[in-house]
């Protein structure tokens, strides 16, 4: 046997007994990931909040706005007035999709020549868009044959002619829906990592209590550690901008200016997490480790790959305490939408609370652990 090698294992274990939260994280966390992601994550999109414009306001319209229900794919969670509003519902994203059901309707249905129909779907994501597009042809198909059967046997009855129109993504990309999320995620996993690793390094090399003793203070040292990482955040940003315009051909659709004033929120709330991170830690394996765990969440559960549309209401609330979520919203929102402020300020408002909330915090803890 290697001389010492029994002498040097047993002495590892005893280290790795003594240092109890790391051995916890190790243990604790792949067990929980694995119950959160396997309970959380579904493919099978489902109950996509629809809004309705009925203009022939007839029987027979609202069976077709009860067969759309009925395929569970759609939610019914209003109705429109025109158009303009339908445009509004989407692009504010309290509709991912909408049925238009134009006056001629039941004349048409009477005459036998073919009723008519359209199905708006918000296609930014692919994923659930599809799953909108089969929704509306199983509801016409089913729609014909009710028609059918009511006319008759011998009858020549035109089939219901649903139409589908997807908007912002109409070739279905997934490039399209998962280039400008890259944005998000990569900000989150750099800004939590390097930030909690950083300071966790000078705290294990001893410089952390020599700066705090200099006549700098302690804003000013925490503002001179996480700035440049707000610079570092914001050339990653141009750079994947870029390179999806050229490579994947994402289109720019709103106010870029726009779109980095509202990045500076989502910047400082991770920056104040890993900051939080750092003063929970004591190493740097252990700040890895809570980072990876919650940059995990934000990868799966934010919407960035999975439709939040079908994962169960416990994870959905988990996603909603997730800053990436509603940056997520923006991003899209003024990339491949076009909307402005008017449609934004509620994920705006939010990713200023969290900002405001974890920099609080992380500067409470930050003093209390230095001190």
């Amino acid at each position: 046997m290697i001389a010492g090698f029994a002498a040097m294992l047993w002495k590892e274990f005893i280290q790795m007994r003594r240092d109890r939260f790391t051995l916890a994280m190790m243990i604790g966390i792949p067990a929980v990931q694995l119950v959160l992601f396997g309970y959380a994550i579904r493919t099978e999109v489902r109950h996509v909040p629809m809004i309705v414009l009925d203009q022939s306001r007839t029987a027979e319209s609202r069976e077709l706005i009860d067969v759309m229900r009925n395929t569970g794919n759609f939610d019914i969670v209003g109705t429109a007035d025109s158009r303009d509003q339908i445009r509004a519902r989407i692009e504010q994203g309290s509709a991912h999709a909408a049925l238009i059901i134009p006056p001629e309707y039941l004349a048409d249905l009477k005459r036998g020549r073919g009723a008519t129909a359209q199905v708006i779907v918000d296609a930014a994501d692919p994923l659930s868009s599809t799953a909108a597009i089969s929704a509306a042809a199983l509801a016409a198909q089913s729609t014909s044959l009710s028609i059918a059967r009511m006319a008759g046997a011998g009858s020549r009855v035109q089939p219901l002619d649903v139409r589908v129109r997807p908007w912002y993504n109409p070739d279905l990309k997934s490039s399209t829906f998962i280039v400008p999320g890259i944005i998000g995620v990569l900000l989150a996993m750099m800004l939590i990592l390097i930030t909690s690793m950083a300071i966790v390094r000078e705290r294990e090399r001893g410089t952390l209590e020599q700066l705090v003793v200099t006549p700098i203070s302690k804003t000013g040292l925490m503002l001179g550690k996480i700035v440049p990482f707000i610079v570092v955040g914001y050339v990653q940003m141009t750079v994947i901008l870029v390179l999806g315009k050229v490579l994947f051909d994402i289109p720019i659709r709103g106010n870029v200016a726009l779109l980095y004033g509202l990045t500076m929120a989502y910047i400082v709330a991770n920056l104040a997490l890993g900051l939080l991170v750092s003063t929970v830690t004591k190493t740097q394996v252990q700040a890895m480790q809570l980072s990876f765990f919650l940059i995990m969440p934000n990868i799966l559960l934010s919407g960035f790959m999975f439709p939040r549309e079908a994962m169960p209401a416990p994870a959905q609330w988990i996603g909603a305490a997730l800053p990436l979520t509603y940056y997520l919203e923006i991003l899209r929102g003024v990339l491949l939408k076009g909307v402005g402020m008017s449609e934004l300020w509620r994920d705006t408002l939010v990713l200023g609370a969290f900002a405001t909330g974890l920099i609080a915090l992380s500067v409470s803890r930050f003093r209390k652990t230095i001190a």
